[in-house]
């Protein structure tokens, strides 16, 4: 017996590594099975959704809304677990709910559904043999019993229907022969006392008594009569304990016959290792020898450039030498002045005619020099600046031989940054690519570049987060199959918002005409219905009035910091406005009487009916464009010289707005260049809002922020 428990250890020992949570890398804790089948921590499970949670919210508001205020208060991290825990949780519908995440172990992700970590089953399994474990490893700590007097003894078994242990003599006084405690299940001394029946996670007053065959998970009566399993194949609790019981005793009984095999295979292995570790090393050995061949290149030409370089400036000097020497014997008492001077004195006439003829040739030709000063040589060495940029591209794309795997090119069109950078790429060969490798880095403002970030991706798109606000980043792939990998693709250089990106959702609430507007449901979206109430206010064009805006605002205010947001106006759009408008100002448009008020007599510094001939007025508390009929309308004001041609452009895909609150500033940018179309002053004084106006057909979409997948937007209940 003592050898079979010896046995017993070594075995629970050996299994280690299939109790260890793929994302807290230690021993299990309560274990979850998620709905791919994995197991996780229960406390794991909260810290990914709490952590995914956050990291939207911090996106959509604490990122983007420096200090701005949102109707909304804080909650503790505790709460925030209650919330996940509680059966029909509903967010305000500001914020997505998010219960999809990525498995740690597969890496799919999974969606937990209306009733979140509740609709979890525990791995009771899993548990007790983790606590064997532990067990195993701690044999040396006796578990005392926890009914004897001081001092206790230790226990001999564990009572799994009391929750206690218990010493022999302990044990038959609490559990006496001929009582119902006397059928009670017992087990070994544990620490881990678990529920003897397992409830429905979906009808918790309900016990788990069939087997879901298409979603192989126990369900309850009620789960099979109308809930979600009611059209699926279901099996008695122990035809399916059966079953499998059978399934996997005889897959262990295969892989147990089939030791030897298995050994072998270890033995293999272990030879390819080494194998591998050779070859690597012989490989990295060769490509040594490759890049000295190439640094002894690259030396012996730098030597020899730098020799003609040397040469050169040697060469040079010594011409602007022999030049200083000359026009310093322009000097009095020096050189050719001196000698001359000296000459001067000869009072023999024949002698000094004999010397002062060369002399006064020499004294003319450096009058000459003097009156058209030319240096004797050039000071640029514009000739031999080396042109590296053809060398530096081929060494750039240095890679092994061909390795029949195809470069992979990112997609310009669907890649795009906003809130983070949404980068897709395609591959001709795709299904003979194992993984990619996404690499980007910053470019500062003098060119020069930062080393690389790389990101692993399986797939072919990836979002990547925390990058600089007005920043240029240059992002490139390269695709690996096995241990060789492509070359990498081309660079698509892409630049951020001039600002954290300000998240917020059209309100319903404030202004909102439900006659004329039409707001889907997660209120990131206005079209204007251009119906029968226009045509009946129509009429009053005859006597000058015109049919005024319907307004629509966000439903987050700003109070300080720069913001950046973007739409989309949908092409069909016969006009519509959109900028900042400040509370008091909004206050006063949304109390006009409808259909009462001109536009043209509002000065909203870009309406085309003749507000811009207005009186400009550079500290208003709005600024607002105009688009339409695919046009981008720059505002005109009292120094700008431009006629009305050059302030049409062709409508973006998509306008960015820019708000410096702070600085009283607002910019409109052209989101697939991010470049500045128009930019103002603007009183902040009161409370900033994303403001639109629309008139006649036309449609307004906020930009989707760039995050991972979470559940549609809900109505409030």
């Amino acid at each position: 017996m003592e050898g079979d428990g010896s046995d017993s250890l070594v075995t629970i020992k050996n299994i280690e590594r299939e109790l260890i949570c793929p994302a807290c890398k230690e021993l299990f804790t309560h274990p979850l099975i998620l709905p791919c089948q994995h197991s996780i921590c229960h406390k794991c499970v909260k810290e990914l959704l709490l952590t995914l949670d956050d990291s939207f919210n911090d996106m959509g508001s604490d990122n983007s809304n420096q200090g701005s205020p949102r109707l909304r208060l804080p909650s503790p991290s505790v709460d925030k677990i209650d919330r996940l825990n509680r059966p029909g949780w509903k967010r305000n519908s500001l914020t997505p709910r998010t219960t999809t995440f990525p498995c740690p172990g597969c890496e799919h992700d999974v969606d937990l559904g209306e009733r979140g970590i509740n609709g979890l089953f525990r791995n009771f399994t899993l548990e007790t043999i983790v606590e064997r474990y532990r067990q195993a490893a701690r044999a040396a700590t006796a578990i005392m019993c926890d009914l004897c007097k001081p001092p206790p003894q230790e226990s001999t078994k564990s009572c799994m229907d009391c929750s206690a242990s218990y010493c022999n003599e302990c044990f038959k006084i609490y559990h006496p022969w001929g009582t119902v405690k006397a059928q009670h299940e017992y087990v070994g001394p544990t620490t881990n006392f678990r529920p003897k029946i397992l409830m429905c996670p979906e009808h918790e007053m309900e016990r788990i008594n069939m087997y879901c065959e298409l979603c192989r998970r126990p369900v309850c009566h009620l789960c099979k009569l109308g809930g979600n399993h009611s059209n699926h194949r279901v099996s008695t609790m122990s035809s399916a304990y059966k079953t499998l019981k059978e399934k996997l005793s005889k897959d262990i009984d295969y892989l147990i016959g089939k030791e030897s095999q298995v050994k072998s295979q270890i033995s293999e292995l272990n030879l390819l290792m080494k194998e591998t570790e050779c070859n690597g090393e012989r490989a990295k050995e060769d490509a040594i020898t490759h890049f000295e061949k190439l640094f002894e290149i690259l030396e012996e030409r730098k030597s020899s450039v730098l020799k003609a370089i040397d040469a050169s400036k040697k060469l040079r000097l010594d011409k602007f030498q022999t030049q200083m020497e000359e026009y310093q014997g322009l000097l009095e008492n020096n050189g050719l002045v001196g000698y001359a001077q000296e000459v001067l004195k000869e009072t023999d006439q024949s002698c000094f005619v004999q010397t002062a003829k060369q002399l006064h040739l020499r004294i003319q030709k450096a009058t000459e020099s003097l009156k058209s000063f030319r240096p004797a040589a050039q000071t640029s060495f514009e000739d031999y600046v080396v042109n590296t940029s053809k060398q530096t591209e081929l060494l750039g794309e240095l890679s092994f031989f061909s390795s029949g795997i195809d470069v992979p090119e990112i997609n310009e069109e669907q890649s795009k940054v906003y809130n983070n950078a949404l980068i897709n790429w395609y591959h001709p060969e795709k299904d003979k690519a194992d993984s990619y490798v996404l690499e980007y880095r910053k470019i500062n403002r003098d060119e020069e570049m930062l080393s690389w970030n790389e990101v692993e991706v399986c797939g072919t798109s990836k979002v990547i987060s925390e990058l600089e606000s007005n920043s240029n980043y240059a992002f490139r792939v390269r695709a690996y199959k096995g241990s060789i990998c492509s070359p990498c693709s081309r660079e698509l250089i892409l630049h951020t918002p001039p600002a954290p990106v300000f998240s917020f959702l059209f309100d319903e609430k404030c202004g909102y005409n439900n006659e004329h507007l039409l707001l889907n449901l997660k209120r990131d979206r206005v079209e204007s219905r251009a119906g029968f109430n226009l045509l009946l206010a129509a009429e009053r064009i005859q006597v000058g009035y015109y049919t005024s805006l319907d307004y629509i605002i966000g439903d987050v205010g700003i109070t300080k910091g720069k913001h950046f947001w973007a739409f989309r106006v949908e092409p069909y759009s016969y006009l519509v406005k959109a900028g900042v408008a400040s509370s008091d100002k909004l206050q006063e448009w949304l109390r006009s009487p409808r259909d009462a008020v001109s536009p043209r007599y509002e000065q909203d510094s870009g309406h085309d009916s003749g507000s811009e001939d207005a009186c400009f007025d550079s500290s208003q508390p709005f600024t607002l464009v105009t688009i339409g009929m695919k046009k981008f309308f720059i505002p005109k004001s009292p120094t700008s010289s431009k006629e009305s041609e050059n302030r049409v452009l062709p409508m973006p895909t998509s306008i960015g707005v820019f708000l410096d609150y702070d600085k009283g500033k607002v910019g409109f940018y052209d989101m697939d260049h991010m470049k500045c179309l128009y930019e103002r002053q603007v009183d902040c004084s009161h409370t900033m809002y994303p403001a639109f106006a629309l008139m006649g057909s036309g449609g307004i979409h906020l930009e989707e922020p760039i995050t991972a997948k979470y559940l549609e937007y809900q109505e409030d209940m």
